[in-house]
């Protein structure tokens, strides 16, 4: 397994983060703890979660009380491992009603009381990365960094976070944390796939200024990087999701995975390789649902892709042209 420091901070974490998603939802408990067991026998240090995720949106809460189940087996499981969580949204099931104003963003109130119950669910005393969930417009930086050193000096959290900033947000947060003589962010995660490259615009040259190391989720752009055209030859459904992707890019996800035969690759692995390559990238999530598939995606980290195959997935998916304002202004 290979280690890079998270951003610029000291952390060591593994090139592949463990996303856990599906624990509780796709994967049961029982193979959800053989999933994490085995994460660490191959190195996988970095688990990835949110206080939100459980039985697909309908128990909030619950893969965190799955991991915290797999933690209170001991065997040095919570030492071993990089434990990432996040805050932001209300705990009701997906599609429900709000059950009360305060529940949901990142007031100091809010922020407090979702990491308080996300160690209790956890069963242990700290969380290293803590991830704001999404943007909150209402909420000052002042009132989040606050809340935010409070926990660092209560012991509760040790490292902070974003997920789906913006450029303009990681910079005027980071700014903040500046003026307040604070560490601030060391991490932001965003969507970023070879289908998805947006971030490229923005958010990834904010990232790379103040020394965020960049988490992409959904790698393979919910499966249709990871070979589904294989997979309908097989005979194997593809999904609703990923049959409507299909429609807006099927020439380009069969000119992607014709490359792949080419370069004698699985296009999973490719997809994964490619953000590897990436500036800034840390490492990508992947969210295995059993120990075959998250074996599997080991072979990302063996993958060197040359110029010639960088500049054809160029070709296939161009992305934004680079970084702004070069990318649309001359």
């Amino acid at each position: 397994m290979e280690y890079v420091n998270l951003g610029r901070s000291g952390l060591r974490v593994s090139r592949l983060v463990l996303g856990t998603m599906n624990i509780g939802w796709t994967t049961d408990e029982q193979d959800g703890h053989r999933l994490l067991d085995r994460g660490l026998e191959l190195g996988i240090n970095f688990v990835d979660t949110a206080n939100i995720y459980g039985g697909g949106h309908t128990h909030p809460g619950f893969t965190e009380e799955v991991l915290g189940r797999w933690f209170a087996q001991g065997g040095d499981r919570r030492e071993r491992t990089v434990l990432a969580t996040k805050c932001y949204q209300a705990m009701v099931p997906f599609g429900k009603p709000e059950p009360w104003p305060n529940d949901r963003g990142l007031s100091a109130l809010n922020i407090r009381r979702q990491v308080d119950a996300s160690l209790q669910r956890l069963q242990t005393d700290h969380i290293d990365l803590l991830q704001m969930h999404h943007v909150d417009r209402a909420a000052s930086w002042a009132e989040v960094w606050e809340a935010f050193s409070v926990l660092r000096q209560q012991g509760k959290v040790t490292y902070f976070g974003s997920s789906n900033f913006a450029g303009w947000h990681i910079a005027s947060m980071q700014e903040a944390a500046d003026d307040l003589g604070m560490l601030g962010l060391i991490s932001e995660q965003s969507v970023y796939s070879l289908l998805r490259r947006q971030v490229e615009l923005e958010v990834l040259p904010a990232a790379q200024h103040y020394g965020l190391g960049v988490i992409p989720w959904s790698p393979l752009s919910g499966g249709l990087l990871g070979g589904i055209l294989r997979k309908q030859k097989e005979g194997r459904s593809a999904g609703a999701m990923a049959t409507r992707g299909l429609e807006l890019h099927g020439e380009q996800i069969q000119r992607y995975e014709n490359l792949c035969d080419e370069l004698g690759e699985h296009p999973a692995d490719v997809g994964l390789a490619w953000l590897l390559h990436q500036p800034a990238v840390t490492g990508p999530i992947i969210g295995p649902r059993n120990n075959a598939q998250l074996e599997a995606s080991l072979r990302a980290l063996e993958i060197k892709l040359d110029e010639a195959a960088l500049k054809k997935l160029d070709e296939i998916f161009p992305g934004p042209g680079g970084a702004a304002p070069e990318a649309y202004a001359w």
